[in-house]
């Protein structure tokens, strides 16, 4: 009778315990199809572009695993903006260059046809054209190397070296590109006479800026004018000034004309891209210098270049 009795206790232990394992068995599998479920939906989620289910803190791994999910996200998130915004500039970039060359191109294309067909063209008037053949030219190489320079610089993918360097140099450097058409115009440069610093800049680059503000104040300005160079010292800066006798510019433009492509309203009847000055613009802030402009329309303008002192 004992023994019977044992057995079948064996026997119902046997069957609770099964009964306990399988129902182990079932919850384990019911965990894992809803933590795959979970998992599944977060990527669901990431596929589509939607914000991650983040579960209760209760839910141990799951719930950090959702949050490393959401950070996923969110520098995924980053990364697509940045990537939009670069896919924008770039259209716009095209968009503009193709802007900026059309009438060069056009024009260089038109005195070809003119030059090829010799019909009634006297010697003089077939120089004209060569002439006119070559101003356009040099106008669309100096728009492409702008383009390119600004991009380098906007890409950072130059190495952009900043030294200690003598300023009159790099002045003067800037000042003998634009000699002849100074000349051309009987406009003279009347420079400060101011004991030479050297001040943090690259000269190449830094030249290329003031390059742009003397052709700038050249083309703005009367013939028979002059453009002044001045020199300032302060504690960390030193600020060099180009003031011209040209048309100015008004108030509300004077933050635009940095901008890249911007072309003032009375600016409308001179040649120009609206590159010069953003890409100046870019250099001085490679150098940690800044540059600003102080003018008033038909009283002039006044660049003043801000570089830092070798000591700083």
């Amino acid at each position: 009778m004992t023994g019977a009795w044992n057995r079948s206790a064996a026997l119902a232990l046997l069957g609770f315990l099964a009964a306990v394992f399988l129902a182990a068995a079932v919850y384990e599998n019911y965990k894992r199809r809803k933590m795959y479920k979970k998992i599944d939906a977060m990527l669901d989620a990431i596929l589509h572009n939607d914000k991650a289910y983040v579960p209760d803190l209760q839910e141990g791994w799951i719930s950090l695993l959702a949050h490393k999910v959401g950070k996923l996200q969110d520098k995924m998130s980053i990364e697509i903006s940045r990537a939009e915004r670069e896919k924008e500039q770039i259209k716009q970039l095209i968009s503009n260059m193709s802007h900026q060359l059309k009438t060069p191109l056009s024009n260089v294309m038109l005195y070809e046809d003119i030059l090829l067909d010799k019909a009634g063209l006297t010697t003089q008037e077939q120089k004209k054209f060569l002439s006119q053949m070559k101003i356009h030219t040099e106008k669309i190489e100096w728009i492409l190397n702008s383009l390119f320079k600004m991009v380098q610089l906007e890409q950072d993918t130059i190495d952009f070296v900043v030294g200690s360097h003598s300023i009159k140099k790099t002045i003067a450097s800037a000042m003998s590109t634009v000699y002849e058409k100074a000349l051309k115009k009987d406009i003279v440069f009347r420079m400060q006479d101011f004991s030479d610093v050297s001040l943090r800049h690259n000269p190449e680059w830094t030249a290329e800026v003031f390059v742009n503000l003397f052709e700038n104040a050249l083309k703005y300005s009367p013939d028979g004018s002059s453009v002044e160079i001045l020199f300032q010292s302060y504690e960390m800066y030193a600020v060099i000034q180009v003031k011209d006798q040209g048309i100015g510019i008004p108030k509300r433009e004077q933050q635009d004309i940095f901008k890249r492509f911007y072309r003032g309203e009375n600016a409308g009847a001179y040649q120009g891209s609206g590159i010069g000055l953003y890409l100046s613009k870019l250099i001085i802030e490679k150098e940690n210098g800044y540059i600003t402009v102080d003018a008033k329309p038909g009283g002039g303008s006044r660049f003043s270049v801000f570089l830092q002192k070798s000591s700083i």
